[in-house]
């Protein structure tokens, strides 16, 4: 198992989640028109998968963004800021199972601007993930998968891998280890075969688990053969979803015509306590968000302005249909704040946006408080690969600017140990949104916790001594070492021996560190478990936080407007005094529900809990669903 994806189950199951939106807060307008509910979790297809009819929903709801042959190069994909999911290749298909597919059909992934798929009922969300699962591998590859079968298990029961509970589990590299180690179910008949006939095996019998007639002719249809049989008057991709009313398309939804035209106003409410800048700019945006699942947010205005000397601002003669979103930006010491979102409601002919807040902006890190820290260790061959996991909050009244300089490889309040090799930082997905900057980034006043993991290794030493220097006071640190490893340090006591996905792990506490202070132990013993140990830390181009920091600010905008349009069917807050009729829920929205329910799914999947307590706890969890979102 490798340790980073260890390390990220563990975070996911340990740390309170945050959500991430720019439209908390916002009461929707009474005209807004919803979208389709996200749908619950259905994680076993109730027929095998259709791969034909898969064929034909991807030609109509994904080829835009994946493209033909699923590898993100899609019309529409291209022009988006982020990477397009290619999954048409081997190495990005192979480590998914058809349940983290369906998953993500299903609730979708809006950090990456995906929708979720709620106009396809669950056999057809299944159908497509078939389809999707066919996309990595020929005809040729599948036809040598079945002979090496035939020939090295032609007595073989293929019960097993027409079981949708187990084959939706797997991916198409445990099939290969299966194949290769076997279970209670299958022999083990793959241990002298090389990997590109595991994986062709692995391609065959994930067919035996579909409704794959046209694999045994030749493969399926391309989305583009289904699209051109269409036209010849075959049925189209619309009639073979048995009836669902079909969203347009994004380019469609985006091109709205309107003869109503209006003002944008708003102002810029000044607390630095120094006179408003002089060249103060601000910009407006607007958005569309169509009411079908399969239109994101997207931008179709943008307008640069200027604001007064009293600190408003108005964009006049701005078309303004109905359900139209906006918000303004305002670029202020190479920070951009926002306003919060505004809609048009229906004949309205002006919309008056919320003040954007300008605070001042200081390089003094003081103001934040790291409320923990969780240092996570891996033993290796030449010494240990270390995760540090900052959650710290800006507890002042600025907004505070981390500027970097190209060669500068440390945030400076985040240290590595002392002698060890720093190899990056990441921003947690949760984290509380941070600010861009063209070089470094910034983070606001917020009760909300930052996240930033931070990655480093350290050399064997015959004493290995860790000293994790502080330059923030924190409340709270805990240590992880593989069992069979013993922490020795002032200040350090003994916690809970702890199971993390099959690897054990010990845990050990401290607390109340000052700003300066260092926190030094000792590590001796070696791991119980050398299975999992060797592992190496990596971190992406595309996520690490010195890099990625600079673009956070338009994917966050995008990101919260459709998170706006999805949540304001929300139920409203009661009014003070208002009688409260249901126990209050111990969740705040839709998406840390269905967080609930993957995490107990996982938990199930590697039998941390009992038959009972899992299918009592997943009702629950499906009744506050329906509660939350009208059903």
């Amino acid at each position: 198992m490798k340790f980073r994806i260890l390390i990220i189950v563990i975070l996911t199951l340990a740390l309170a989640s945050c959500n991430l939106t720019l439209a908390e807060d916002v009461t929707p307008p009474p005209n807004y028109v919803p979208p389709t509910p996200m749908p619950t979790l259905v994680l076993v297809p109730e027929r095998a998968p259709s791969v034909e009819n898969g064929a034909a929903i991807y030609a109509e709801k994904c080829l835009p963004c994946h493209g033909e042959t699923g590898l993100g190069d899609g019309e529409q994909g291209l022009k988006l800021s982020v990477a397009v999911k290619a999954f048409g290749l081997p190495e990005i298909a192979r480590p998914a199972s058809p349940e983290q597919y369906y998953t993500m059909v299903t609730r979708g992934n809006i950090e990456r601007f995906m929708p979720p798929f709620s106009s396809l009922n669950d056999q057809e969300r299944w159908d497509v993930v078939a389809y999707i699962l066919t996309l990595h591998t020929t005809p040729e590859q599948i036809a040598k998968g079945r002979g090496l079968f035939e020939a090295n298990c032609a007595d073989c029961s293929t019960d097993f891998f027409k079981n949708q509970e187990k084959m939706s589990q797997l991916s198409a590299v445990e099939l290969a280890r299966l194949v290769r180690a076997g279970n209670d179910q299958v022999p083990a008949f793959g241990k002298d075969l090389s990997d590109d006939d595991l994986w062709a095996l692995s391609a065959y019998l994930r067919t035996l688990s579909f409704d794959a007639s046209p694999l045994t002719q030749g493969g399926p249809a391309s989305p583009t053969q289904t699209l051109a049989a269409s036209d010849a008057g075959t049925p189209s991709p619309e009639k073979t979803l048995e009836g669902t009313e079909q969203a347009s398309s994004v380019g469609e939804a985006t091109q709205v015509v309107s003869e109503d035209y209006g003002t944008i106003s708003g102002s810029v409410d000044n607390k630095t306590g120094a006179k408003l800048p002089s060249d103060l700019t601000i910009t407006l945006h607007g958005f569309e968000h169509a009411t079908g699942e399969n239109a994101g947010a997207q931008e179709v205005l943008t307008q640069d302005g200027a604001v007064n000397d009293d600190g408003t601002y108005a964009f006049d003669h701005i078309e303004i249909p109905a359900g139209r979103i906006f918000l303004v930006e305002a670029a202020y010491s190479g920070i951009a704040l926002q306003s919060k979102l505004g809609v048009v409601e229906s004949g309205q002919t002006s919309l008056n946006l919320a003040p954007i807040i300008l605070l001042p902006v200081t390089e003094d890190t003081s103001a934040l408080v790291i409320d923990e820290l969780h240092l996570f260790f891996q033993a290796g061959a030449d010494g240990y690969e270390i995760l540090a996991l900052y959650n710290f909050r800006n507890a002042g009244d600025s907004v505070i600017a981390v500027r970097m300089t190209a060669d500068q490889r440390e945030i400076p309040f985040l240290k590595f140990p002392k002698g060890a090799q720093g190899l990056g930082y990441e921003a947690v997905q949760d984290s509380a949104p941070l600010l861009g900057l063209d070089a470094g980034f910034a983070m606001l006043p917020n009760e909300k916790p930052y996240g930033i993991m931070a990655f480093s290794k350290v050399a064997k030493q015959e004493t290995m001594t860790i000293s994790q220097e502080f330059a923030l006071p924190a409340t709270s640190v805990s240590i992880f070492v593989p069992a069979g490893v013993e922490v020795k340090g002032a200040k350090i006591g003994a916690g809970a021996a702890q199971d993390f996905q099959g690897s054990a792990y010990q845990s050990y506490l401290a607390g109340n560190i000052r700003a300066g202070e260092s926190l030094t132990f000792e590590l001796s013993g070696a791991p119980k478990d050398t299975a999992s140990t060797g592992a190496n830390i990596t971190t992406s181009n595309n996520n690490t936080l010195l890099i990625g920091a600079g673009i956070l600010g338009a994917a966050l905008v995008l990101a919260g407007v459709w998170m706006y349009a999805r949540d304001r069917n929300r139920p409203k807050e009661r009014e003070p005094g208002e009688e409260e009729d249901e126990e209050e829920s111990e969740f705040e929205s839709v998406e840390e529900i269905l967080d609930a329910i993957l995490a107990l799914d996982d938990l199930h999947r590697e039998k941390k809990i009992s038959n009972e307590a899992y299918r009592k706890r997943r009702e629950e969890l499906k009744e506050t669903l329906k509660k939350e979102i009208g059903d």
